[in-house]
């Protein structure tokens, strides 16, 4: 009986932390369309510390063209996706004006992208908020 009511403080602090975490991710979703020239194009902005939109939906074995742009604040961002299995493999810094990425996934999944950035010994970007999901679907 002592090391359940040892362990039941420890199991609340841990599930207040995890609903926390959730809590700061506030989903901003884009669903991409198929222009007529067969690409998906999608704007994305990059601030301190955001990507918006930060879940991106689009289709599998169609071309897109990611364009993103720094909206404000000094910090240098960079966005990160790795899933060379899936066609997408990108690691690009960007600043005010726009950087087009252009890849073509070629397998259906969820795939994470982030903000790798980090000063000294604060926290990540990604930490702080800067990661968000593509959803490539069929």
């Amino acid at each position: 009986m002592p090391a359940l009511k040892m362990l039941l403080p420890a199991l609340l602090l841990v599930l207040f932390g995890a609903a926390t975490a959730l809590a700061d991710f506030v989903e901003k979703r884009h669903v991409a369309t198929i222009d007529e020239d067969g690409v998906q194009r999608v704007e994305m902005e990059g601030g301190e510390y955001y990507f918006d939109p930060n879940v991106v939906v689009v289709k599998v074995n169609v071309p897109v063209e990611l364009s993103i742009r720094d909206v404000g604040g000094i910090a240098p961002h960079d966005i990160v996706l790795h899933a060379p299995e899936a066609g997408i493999d990108f690691a690009v810094n960007y600043g005010r004006e726009p950087v087009t990425i252009e890849f073509t996934p070629t397998k259906v999944g969820e795939y994470e992208f982030d903000c790798s950035k980090r000063l000294l010994f604060f926290r990540s970007h990604r930490d702080r908020g800067m990661h968000g999901i593509l959803k490539v679907v069929e």
